[in-house]
């Protein structure tokens, strides 16, 4: 029982990591981004191709595939996203559109494909990523064997939940998107650059996503449309944690995560899976704007 519960964790630390970036976003910006997922994606092929490419160790690919991602998403904010403010169902349409576009430059790698270039670790093929063997053992907690990979993405994932935490609770950036999120129209008038903060808030979101494809990497095979359902995923731990709210967020994604492991334990993954979301309807159902929500006055 144990073991199960620490593979649960490990898919609540995922999805959290997932889910934290989709929770500042969507709570400051008000935006439905359905490319969050392929940010997953883009951080599990810099894993793949700073091995190929660059030669690089599994370590350096988590804060590499931070800058990749969060600049691509600064990009994508500043060229789409900024013009389709208080436009949600634009916005949603626009990212999903962003969504096609990245997995297929992903698939057709770069559009070079079409004139015979390949470029190894990008294609429609599945690619695999080796973790350090440090990471490949076991930990022993008494009688207890726990997987030293999944021990470390829980490590990682308190890490970087921490330095989101203090971004947020502990700095003036952190004061402006919490007003932002409270109240975007009172915030601009108190003189907060809601733009600059908007475009900073969805970069380190999108950051966090990247890492969360790291860390993905690991255990699971690589393809373009791997980030497709994991949007939905984070969504769901979201809207159960309360929108906008970092603790709603990590509790959530622990109730979830463990969840879904225990009845994949009982049953099978797909009926896990179903659970999981009919526990998240009844969460709509009896408080709709989530478990822990901000309160308003």
């Amino acid at each position: 029982m144990v073991e199960v519960l620490f593979i649960g964790l490990s898919l609540s630390s995922i999805l959290l990591l997932i889910a934290l970036g989709l929770a500042i976003t969507y709570g400051a910006m008000g935006v439905i981004n359905m490319a969050h997922g392929d940010m997953v994606m883009i951080g599990a092929y810099v894993t793949v191709m700073s091995k190929i490419w660059l030669g690089l160790d599994f370590y350096f690919a988590i804060p590499l595939a931070f800058i990749v991602t969060a600049l691509i998403g600064l990009l994508i904010e500043r060229i789409v996203i900024r013009r389709l403010y208080g436009r949600l169902l634009d916005t949603l349409l626009a990212t999903w559109g962003i969504s096609i576009l990245l997995q297929q430059a992903v698939r057709l790698e770069l559009g070079l494909s079409f004139f015979g270039l390949h470029i190894e670790g990008l294609g429609p093929g599945l690619q695999k990523v080796d973790v350090p063997e440090f990471l490949r053992g076991t930990i022993s907690f008494g009688d207890t064997e726990l997987n030293g990979y999944r021990m470390f993405i829980i490590l990682v994932t308190i890490a970087l939940t921490f330095v989101t935490w203090f971004l947020l609770y502990r700095t003036a950036f952190g004061v402006q998107v919490r007003a932002i999120i409270r109240n975007p129209e009172m915030a601009a008038a108190s003189g907060i650059d809601v733009k600059r903060v908007n475009s900073l808030t969805f970069a380190f979101g999108s950051g966090l996503a990247g890492v969360a494809g790291v860390m993905m990497s690991g255990f699971k095979t690589v393809f373009p449309d791997m980030g497709a359902t994991l949007v939905v995923d984070g969504f769901m731990v979201v809207v159960a944690g309360g929108v906008g709210s970092i603790y709603g967020t990590i509790l959530s994604s622990g109730l979830l995560g463990e969840i879904n492991a225990l009845v994949a334990l009982a049953s099978n993954d797909i009926i896990a899976r179903a659970v999981v979301f009919a526990v998240v309807i009844l969460v709509i159902i009896l408080k709709p704007k989530g478990l822990f929500s901000f309160k308003e006055r």
